[in-house]
């Protein structure tokens, strides 16, 4: 009878990125400023794997438990701070790291809005990124880490790195879209037009990534990604299981100590339905940190990860 329950609670609630396997699925549509809406998924329960999930980690790791928020900070660096014994990496100004490390953040206490107006009451977050959101399903789980890759890219001037695969396959380049051309989703077969005009404004962007959130999910970022020894964590790396149901996570800061060599690091995500991007707690004393272990299963609040899972950008 339990496994009966079981398999009809897995069919009645989808999970994080339970968006189509390939764009046979979306309705026929020209999508040069406009993506299709996704359905919006129930919140009564925690989708996917979550199940397992937790504020703690087991195996790969353990918690770092301190009190080390700092309730003024604007920053993630600003409104963390380390553990004793642990000194912040400090990249280079320029990196992807360094974007990370200095996301802006809104005021402590801030809750997680979905992109309906509704608070997300599951206490699994210590703060929130402050980045607009917008009114429609789209920002869920790896369009979160899209996000802020192409955030990263888009500030600094780098557009012809901004790309991202459809499920299909299709590669969706900022730079053509910048340019005048949009992209015609007919069935299965995604192509370029030129029914725009040249617009590479912040706002012209933000359509773009609308678009690639509606097309792209776990299932292509994860192959657009490399695979990643755990040893070698770093900011800006992600933890991915490509699916549907599929999620991911990304890191975001992160610590050594230097006597012994242990790292700590901390974690970003977006879910679903589409919501605000959130430094995820790291244990149930309210610690943003997770000290990396040995390789195995690595529980975040609302997902179970494999170390293996570990995945970085080309």
């Amino acid at each position: 009878m339990l496994a009966l329950c079981l398999l009809l609670l897995s069919v009645l609630f989808t999970a994080c990125e339970a968006k189509p396997e390939d764009t046979s699925r979306q309705p026929e549509a020209s999508v040069t400023e406009e993506p299709p809406s996704v359905t919006p998924e129930p919140t009564s329960a925690v989708p996917g794997n979550s199940q397992e999930a937790g504020p703690a980690v087991t195996e790969a790791a353990k918690i770092v438990s301190e009190p080390l928020i700092k309730a003024d900070g604007r920053t993630v660096a600003e409104r963390f701070g380390v553990p004793k014994g642990f000194t912040r990496l400090e990249p280079e100004e320029e990196s992807f790291a360094y974007y990370l490390q200095n996301l802006p953040l809104k005021p402590e206490g801030t809750k997680v809005r979905y992109y309906d107006g509704r608070k997300k009451t599951r206490d699994v977050y210590l703060a929130v990124v402050d980045f607009s959101l917008g009114e429609r399903d789209l920002q869920q789980c790896a369009d979160g880490v899209i996000r802020l890759r192409a955030e990263y890219l888009y500030s600094k001037g780098r557009y012809d790195e901004i790309h991202f695969n459809f499920v299909s396959g299709f590669n969706a380049e900022f730079s053509k879209w910048a340019d005048g051309r949009g992209i015609s989703v007919n069935g299965n077969k995604v192509s370029w037009n030129s029914n725009r005009r040249n617009d590479g404004s912040y706002e012209s962007f933000q359509r773009y990534l609308d678009i690639v959130y509606a097309y792209a999910s776990t299932l292509s970022l994860e192959k657009e990604l490399v695979e990643k020894p755990f040893s070698e964590l770093a900011i800006g790396d992600v933890l991915i299981q490509g699916g549907s149901p599929g999620h991911c996570v990304i890191v975001v800061d992160l610590a050594v100590n230097e006597a012994t060599g242990e790292k700590i690091f901390m974690l970003a995500q977006s879910y679903m339905p589409a919501q605000d991007i959130q430094i995820l707690k790291g244990d149930s004393e309210g610690s943003p940190w997770v000290l990396a272990g040995e390789e195995g299963t690595l529980k975040t609040p609302e997902w179970t990860f494999q170390t293996s899972d570990l995945k970085t950008w080309k």
